[in-house]
């Protein structure tokens, strides 16, 4: 029983969005040819609408009371079809079918396309490791590799596995793990993770977790584990099901024993088929889905804006989502009276020009920004991995680099710049040194930006009593000093992945429904775990937006109250029609006892409510919010 169970509903899912579209055409056009009698044929036409669109509804019925025993609305829809055909109202049945079809294609068209944010996490999985054994370089697949092993990273790879740097220096891309904008130096004893990509520099590496138990396994398990547990909700018309089944039943039992009229019986089955119902959430929701998308945000999941509507607290991550993501000089500091900052600033920009670290590629585009002076060229360029560049500028030996880099050349650093230096750091920023023919001349502040129309979203967060929560992977101090320009009360610096997994998770077991905003691939297990996950399209990553269920595409945060205030919107239409279409529907039952309506006239009056439904829903398409 169960295998045929199986295959009715392998053979219901065939088709899709097209099929319903095929299904409706060609079953309207047969009940305009039943009601108009435009062909002469053997048949009524209707009962082309009811074996196309009226069969498989029965199939389903029958397969959820069978397997889960699972009333849903298509139990009553089956039972009026079936009792409509009895007593010989054709039409009336093939109408009923027709609506209901008309309900299942808006309701496709909500679903959300399949999502492939794991198999690209697969895809980040470092697929070969250098290992040293007994002296000699030895490429094998990374699935092979043990712990204990000597690993040897070069340049631009990605690192195989957790561990630990026994020789070299370099900087490494930790966004994958961490989300951080810019990258990190490491030098011997520094800790490194699978995924992580190494940018400058060659090092030797002992593997500590290898396999599954790395990092990037480990991320891909929590993706695939938070997507398992986030509860799918249930159409509104199927919860209320169970009683709106048991109250037709009753109503056409009672009718029937007490008029002996079996059509009066059936009109009620008839005028309480919840077509209204049924139309009732979908259509609304593909109203909002269009307002929607006319404010940059591309809603991937159809029930987003219903769970959305009930969200207590919008969990951020930083960097490219507060944040522009693009570190910017924001102060050059002069300190040896010699060298102005204007020029100060033009040396080092001519020393950075052949630089490929993500710092010095930002010096000069800031530079270029905020001057028209020509650049020198370099007449000798050396990067130091880990520490800086050094290069002949202009007849001056220039560095630019951190501090390690001038403790390397014997140039100290004065109390009163470590001072100076030390209130930007503890604000989360950047601090590139600049030395000039082996004395330090100054130095330069990079720090990540907030977007300009930050501020004002977070406020009317507020003014919604949605309360807003920063998640991020950079430091504390970082984060404390966006938090404060915010306004942001509430504050998880240092966050892995699996930290804000367990961040969003405490606040659902609190009963506070959450959305995470986010933009890379440290940010996807997160996205998939919360209520809602909204990715940044522009500048996430493409994981991040197959993990998420809306995708804010020109990354214009500023819309995102207009979103919340319209899910809300939508939750107060999806109720106005609901309560309207159920007192219609009482109200037909009231007439169709008393004699008034037959089935034929009863589908159109309670499909008369479907279209007033579908009217009042088609409302959000243009709705705006009230500042």
């Amino acid at each position: 029983m169960k295998n045929s169970i199986k295959k009715l509903e392998g053979l219901m899912e065939i088709g899709g969005v097209r099929k319903d579209i095929a299904l409706l055409v060609i079953s309207g056009a047969a009940l305009l040819i039943s009601i108009f009698r435009i062909l002469p044929l053997p048949f009524d036409a209707a009962w082309v609408a009811v074996f196309l669109c009226g069969i498989p509804i029965v199939l389903e019925a029958v397969i959820g009371l069978v397997t889960e025993f699972d009333i849903k609305a298509d139990v009553l829809v089956s039972i009026a079809l079936i009792a409509s055909l009895c007593i010989g109202e054709d039409f009336a049945a093939g109408e009923v079918a027709f609506i209901m079809q008309l309900g299942a294609l808006l309701e496709d068209l909500t679903v959300a396309k399949a999502r492939d944010g794991i198999e690209k996490l697969v895809h980040l999985t470092p697929q070969n490791a250098r290992v040293i054994r007994n002296g000699a370089e030895t490429v094998i697949p990374a699935k092979e590799v043990e712990a204990g092993d000597i690993l040897r990273v070069l340049p631009g790879e990605t690192i195989p596995a957790d561990g630990v740097i026994l020789s070299g220096q370099t900087s490494i891309n930790q966004a994958v793990m961490t989300g951080e904008s810019l990258p990190v130096d490491k030098a011997e004893g520094d800790e490194v993770s699978s995924g992580t990509v190494n940018q400058f520099g060659s090092f030797e590496m002992r593997a500590v977790k290898v396999g599954e138990d790395s990092s990037i396994r480990r991320m891909i398990r929590l993706v695939q584990s938070a997507d398992a547990g986030k509860a799918k909700i249930v159409r509104l018309a199927d919860r209320w099901a169970t009683w709106i089944v048991a109250i037709a039943l009753l109503a056409a039992l009672v009718t029937w024993l007490v008029t002996g009229m079996m059509i009066r019986a059936v009109t009620i089955l008839v005028v309480f088929c919840p077509c209204a119902l049924v139309l009732a959430t979908p259509t609304a929701i593909m109203a909002a889905i269009g307002n929607a998308t006319r404010h940059g945000f591309l809603v991937r999941e159809g029930d987003a804006l219903e769970r959305l509507a009930a969200v207590k607290r919008v969990a951020f991550d930083k960097t490219g989502t507060l944040t522009y993501g693009m570190p910017q000089v924001t102060a050059v500091r002069s300190v040896d009276g010699e060298d102005m900052e204007d020029m100060l600033y033009l040396y080092a920009a001519s020393a950075e020009q052949l630089s490929e670290h993500p710092l010095g590629k930002a010096v000069l585009r800031c530079f270029r920004q905020a001057s028209s002076a020509e650049l020198f060229p370099p007449e000798q360029f050396q990067m130091l991995p880990g520490r800086g560049v050094s290069a002949l500028i202009n007849g001056r030996e220039i560095l630019a680099g951190n501090e390690g880099l001038l403790s390397e050349q014997g140039i100290a650093l004065s109390e009163s710049v470590c001072m100076d230096a030390k209130q930007y750091l503890d604000k989360g920023s950047t601090v590139i040194y600049i030395a000039a023919d082996g004395r330090l001349a100054g130095y330069m502040v990079l720090s990540d930006t907030v977007r300009a129309e930050s501020g004002r979203m977070v406020s009317e967060l507020f003014s919604l009593d949605v309360a807003p929560v920063l998640l991020t992977g950079d430091h504390k101090n970082a984060a404390d000093a966006i938090a404060g320009k915010l306004h942001i009360n509430e504050t998880h610096a240092g966050c892995l992945p699996k930290d804000k997994l367990e961040i969003i998770g405490s606040y659902q077991k609190r009963k506070e429904p959450v959305c995470m905003i986010g933009d890379g691939v440290n940010d996807a297990p997160a996205l998939k775990r919360a209520d809602v996950g909204i990715a940044m399209g522009g500048v996430g990553s493409d994981i991040a937006v197959d993990a998420a269920d809306i995708v804010l595409v020109d990354d214009e945060i500023k819309e995102l109250p207009h979103l919340l205030a319209l899910s809300k919107r939508m939750m107060v239409t999806i109720k106005c029609n609901l309560s309207f279409s159920m007192g219609l529907n009482f109200l037909a039952i009231i007439l169709a006892i008393s004699g008034i309506l037959n089935p034929v006239v009863g589908a159109l009056v309670h499909n008369a409510g479907s279209v007033l439904v579908i009217i009042n829903s088609a409302l959000l398409l243009k709705w705006k919010r009230r500042k």
